[in-house]
């Protein structure tokens, strides 16, 4: 009898885990299924001025959470609980690494210091002005029991922009200095804002004194640095070992396969040794986009171009489909119910302080930007000041993982001041993804029309495999080919040329120590690797024109 009854309890057991199990498959074949559909409708609307992939695939999984909501009898509206592991390790990696791998370095480089004053100075703004508000604000509102670190993290939560929707809305084509300054801001945007929120974390609030405050910005320049140099480390690694190897006589597979492997083990120890993965994997597509691409053979070279922008296009559709879904999670709404005025009320504060927190550093570090600059093709217009500040204003995943992380434990909250932030996240998010991102397109037609964008164009690089034959930090003009304006190369009569002449050095003396000393050793363009018995890379390398010829 003992044995019957164990018999039967272990088959039921076996089938409840069965079940469980069979229920997971069922809900990965509905969620593969709707990204199918996100991508089906994006292409019919492709030619659509309003909608892109990000928004198809919020109203998709605001659609589909609805009816899962309806089915289950106002129970759940999602098929995933939201994980921050997800979101971090495996779908943001793959859409930084490959903005790094396409980005166009021309533009990027040359605007540097201009991304890492938008980025690093203007989130600290941004975060302050959020930061103060909201603890002056929603103190008087009693929203529930949040303390000073809750408010802090709010300020870093809401000051995180949403670089994978900037790729969405803007165009690297059509306006490639916007696009340069909007999506590299919005990367080192969202490491600052990472690394701050981890800081109130691990801060003792209680005691805040000037020595905590510059250890934080000590820590800043500490991370900053160190992911830098351990992203461009991976990618020469990568490059280097590609080079002597050559994988590409035996097996395209293999080549293709370490450059993917490296790329993603450069993020995962910069999490390992608790540093920025956005950094890190960032400039490794940088740095591999330069070195490694040009090393591997023909065929690679278009498998990983394609390969690493496929990966990122799906993770960016999962990303935004889960949001839309987790929008209408019945659990955290229920908190709210009793008083959605305050709901309301709370997401629309928040919504302000983020816009003039980012009024804030734009338009004034905009105007210091420009001081820098004596090309006047190269300033910050108006319109342009206008966009960035426009652009930057959608909030998206790392916002609501952030939020998540401070506000609920594994994806579930049972405090009605948790409940409210989160539930006032995902209305921010939501309303700026639609709203703003609904606006972006028709509002960069109206202030920079068609007609503008070309003359941009004519100085940036390729769309093509091709385009990664640029030099880094490669510029328009030789400091020893053309003289400058005035017949000297250094004389800075005022402040903006004082400014802008270092950076014209730097361009040029890079290139000469890239060509004298990196690419020898590292390869990139004109320095392919060539064995006998491969006549096809014997053929491309010799159509790769030299350095001398640009």
């Amino acid at each position: 009898m003992g044995a019957d009854l164990g018999f039967l309890i272990g088959k039921m057991n076996r089938t409840t885990l069965a079940t469980s199990e069979y229920d997971s498959v069922v809900n990965m074949n509905l969620f593969v299924a709707l990204l199918c559909g996100c991508i089906v409708i994006g292409h019919l609307l492709e030619e659509s001025r309003w909608m892109n992939e990000s928004i198809t695939a919020l109203v998709i999984g605001l659609c589909t959470g609805s009816v899962i909501l309806l089915t289950s009898g106002g129970t759940n509206s999602h098929l995933f609980v939201f994980s921050e592991d997800l979101f971090f390790i495996y779908l943001l990696p793959p859409i930084i690494f490959n903005a790094g791998f396409q980005v166009k370095k021309k533009q990027f480089f040359r605007n540097f210091m201009t991304i890492v004053l938008f980025g690093a100075v203007g989130t600290a703004i941004s975060f302050t002005i959020i930061s103060f508000g909201a603890i002056n604000i929603f103190k008087r509102m009693n929203v529930g029991s949040l303390d000073l670190g809750d408010f802090l993290a709010l300020g870093a939560i809401f000051s995180a922009t949403d670089s994978v929707c900037t790729l969405q809305v803007l165009n690297q084509d059509e306006t490639p200095l916007l696009y340069s300054l909007v999506f590299g801001e919005g990367v080192v945007n969202d490491a600052t804002s990472v690394v701050i929120f981890n800081a109130v974390q691990n801060f003792d609030l209680s005691r805040i004194s000037t020595s905590e405050a510059f250890h934080l910005i000590g820590n800043f320049f500490y991370l900053f640095f160190t992911s830098t140099f351990l992203g461009a480390g991976a990618g020469l690694l990568s490059a280097y070992v590609i080079k002597r190897l050559y994988f590409g006589r035996h097996s395209t597979d293999r080549e293709v396969a370490i450059m993917i492997l490296m790329a993603y083990l450069s993020y995962m120890l910069a999490e390992l040794f608790y540093l920025s993965g956005i950094l890190t994997v960032f400039f490794c597509g940088i740095v591999m986009s330069h070195y490694t691409w040009h090393n591997v053979t023909e065929k690679s070279r278009v498998t990983t171009k394609h390969a690493f922008a496929t990966l990122s296009f799906i993770s960016e559709l999962f990303i935004f489909l889960y949001v839309g879904m987790d929008a209408l999670d019945i659990e955290k709404w229920s908190f709210v119910k009793d008083s959605p005025g305050k709901s309301i009320g709370v997401s629309s504060i928040l919504l302000g302080l983020v816009m003039v927190g980012r009024a804030c550093f734009v338009f004034p570090l905009s105007y210091l930007s420009n001081l820098t600059k004596r090309n006047e093709n190269e300033k910050i217009t108006g319109a342009q000041q206008v966009l960035i500040w426009w652009a930057g204003l959608m909030r998206g995943a790392v916002s609501m993982a952030l939020a998540y992380n401070q506000f609920t434990r594994s994806g579930h909250t049972k405090l009605r001041g948790n409940a409210i932030m989160i539930t006032s996240t995902i209305t921010v998010v939501l309303f700026s993804t639609m709203v703003f991102g609904l606006m972006t397109k028709p509002l960069v037609k109206l202030l920079l029309p068609p007609s503008k964008n070309m003359s941009r164009m004519a100085s940036s690089e390729p769309t093509s495999p091709k385009s990664f034959t640029i030099p880094l930090l490669e510029n328009q003009w030789d400091p020893e080919a053309e003289p400058r304006q005035n017949g000297s190369a250094f004389s800075p009569s005022n402040l903006r040329a004082l400014l802008s002449t270092p950076s014209h050095t730097v361009h040029y003396f890079w290139r000469k120590f890239d060509d004298a000393f990196m690419r020898p050793v590292f390869g990139g363009r004109g320095f392919v690797p060539y064995f006998p018995g491969t006549p096809t890379e014997q053929s491309v390398h010799n159509l790769i024109p030299k350095e001398g010829n640009n």
